[in-house]
């Protein structure tokens, strides 16, 4: 026995010895394992979901801009953008069996994407270290497709969205455009980027090493669309106040032009358009002159169409009543040798015929009887001189100088629309106070459900006299072709010569026109802005009232005004009504 036990207790040992190892190599893995898969869970899965998840941002429809009738002016259209990881494409190894490698990849690429493979292999070895490089942006879902069915290594489609712009260039200047980041640069898009861009979200995939998805794993972060805006601008009288300006300026060869219409009531904007314009859907010759909205950042001297204002300062005064008398002559006012004239000596003349025959020397010796901060203070009491504030980028706040001690030819230009500066928005805004029975009401670019509160800067009735007064203009003075049929009218022209580098420009004008209708009880007020126009006409009653007349007709029978003519009388028109039919670029 004892030897038996002695042959076999090695072999015993030995086999004990391997079961022993063995089973502290499954404890040590065992252990490994649950370190692995319970302790150090949380960090190995995140080291894996670095290497192998991803996180996509989930783009934000931005948000529409439409206008008061709900027609759109800016809408955002989904598009595919295609990218490459060119780090992934450059690790892909040659396999000269099937004869594919990074080479051959590019080519197959640049064939579908039909462009020169020198090009493009170039552009993935400038970005051979990067795992992100655009292809194509912003494309057709046929288009995308037709690359993503070469399957080259690393290339995959992402969803954007595009802006397209239905008005064109009709509404370019109040609208604004977008880059190709959805990010706004001009007008509207620019100054409310914020509220229509809304909030991306974010989802999660699993992608292999040659940057394909393999599966999709979630949505983190659901995207919130922008903000809806609804602008007060109606597009109709926007169409028709476009076509009438550039048929202006085409007819008079002039340098630019702008023109805004307000309800007189709530304030809104209903039209703002300039020329020159711009298509913001092809901006592939766009040029940075078209690209000012003039209406809100190009500044003039307003001249003769500031003369109501000076009216209205000398009734409020008290000294003056609307039959009081002005000694014009003998036609001019000497300051030193500074000299204003007016066409003629007319003599003595009452407020009316001050208006009817635009009278300087009248305005003037009115302004010099008046304490001399008189007049700055209704022009400052109008909003000249402060921006509007409608929060449009560029605007423009004005130019009306202050002094403590006025020149008596300081107030005696300031009278009659020298020596300050305002935008056409800016003077739309001081008709529509006068038009408003004296009220002035905050400028808005949005839809208002009711009127705001304003601050009454002008007496009741005084207003009323003035705009009697100016009705007068278009019947019997330079503002004729402002009549329309069946409306009374009530408005004022201007000529302003044009400053230079060495003073005024004796052979370069602006041509304005300043009116609101119905007169009996005004609804709408419009100012015309047409800048250096070089034909053989340039009188603001030659250029600036006819568009006028053809534009305001068109609004008051679009938004259903009534006449307020007599019967007998609505068929009156002292001028005849040209239009210039003009192609008009919208959408595409």
């Amino acid at each position: 026995m004892s030897t038996e036990n002695s042959v076999y207790t090695p072999a015993k040992w030995r086999f004990r010895f391997v079961y022993l190892i063995a089973l502290m190599l499954f404890l040590v893995a065992g252990g490994r394992l649950f370190y692995l898969t319970v302790v150090d869970r949380d960090f190995l899965q995140n080291q894996g979901e670095i290497r192998a998840v991803r996180t996509e941002s989930i783009p934000a429809t931005r948000g529409m801009i439409l206008d008061r009738r709900g027609e759109p002016l800016a809408v955002s259209t989904p598009t595919w953008t295609v990218v490459a990881n060119p780090r992934a494409l450059w690790k892909l190894e040659r396999d000269p069996s099937t004869n594919s490698g990074p080479e051959q990849e590019i080519t197959r690429l640049a064939e579908v994407m039909g462009v020169g493979r020198a090009w493009l292999q170039e552009k993935f070895e400038a970005n051979k270290k990067r795992s992100f490089m655009y292809l194509r942006r912003q494309i057709s879902p046929h288009e995308a497709d037709a690359i993503m069915a070469a399957k080259v290594v690393g290339v995959t489609k992402t969803k954007e969205y595009k802006r397209f712009y239905p008005a064109g260039e009709v509404a370019s200047h109040v609208v604004g455009f977008t880059n190709i980041d959805d990010k706004g640069q001009e007008g509207i898009e620019l100054a409310y980027n914020r509220a229509l861009q809304g909030e991306p979200g974010r989802r999660s995939y699993v992608k292999d090493l040659s940057g394909n998805i393999i599966r999709g794993i979630g949505v983190d972060e659901t995207e919130h669309p922008g903000e809806n805006i609804e602008l007060s601008v109606d597009l109709r009288l926007q169409y028709l106040a476009y076509r009438e300006l550039k048929a202006a300026v085409t007819e008079h060869r002039a340098t630019s032009a702008s023109a805004v219409i307000l309800d007189v009531k709530t304030g809104e904007i209903l039209a703002m358009v300039n020329q020159p314009s711009y298509n913001p859907n092809d901006r592939s010759k766009l040029e940075y002159e078209e690209l000012r909205n003039r209406a809100v950042i190009d500044l003039f001297e307003p001249g003769s169409t500031m003369k109501p204002f000076t009216i209205a300062t000398a009734l409020m005064s008290g000294q003056y009543t609307t039959e009081t008398t002005i000694n014009t002559s003998p036609g001019y006012l000497r300051f030193g040798r500074f000299t204003i004239r007016d066409a003629t000596n007319y003599g003595d003349m009452d407020f009316e015929k001050l208006l009817i025959k635009s009278s300087n020397v009248g305005a003037s010796k009115i302004a010099l009887s008046l304490p001399q901060d008189a007049i700055w203070n209704m022009d400052y009491e109008l909003g000249i001189g402060s921006p509007v504030g409608i929060g449009f980028p560029g605007e423009a706040s004005g130019v009306l100088p202050s002094h403590p001690k006025w020149h008596p030819s300081e107030i005696a230009t300031l009278s009659y629309g020298y020596g300050l500066s305002v935008s056409t928005l800016q003077l739309a805004q001081a008709y529509m106070t006068l038009a408003n029975d004296g009220y002035r009401v905050p400028v808005t670019l949005f839809k208002q459900d009711s009127p705001a509160n304003g601050k009454q800067v002008i007496p009741r009735k005084v207003a009323k006299d003035v705009v009697k007064m100016m009705e007068a203009v278009v019947q019997k003075g330079s503002g004729k072709a402002a009549q329309i049929p069946g409306y009374r009218v009530a408005g004022k022209t201007g000529t302003v010569h044009k400053v230079g580098s060495k003073g005024y420009e004796y052979d370069q004008y602006i041509a304005l026109f300043a009116g609101v209708a119905p007169a009996s009880n005004p609804r709408l007020a419009m100012v015309v802005m047409i800048n250096d126009p070089k034909g053989r006409e340039y009188y603001g009653g030659e250029v600036a009232a006819p568009v006028f007349s053809r534009v305001m007709e068109g609004a008051l029978t679009t938004l259903n005004i009534y006449p307020d003519l007599p019967e007998g009388l609505r068929e009156v028109r002292l001028e005849p009504k040209k239009t210039v039919p003009l192609q008009v670029v919208q959408g595409g």
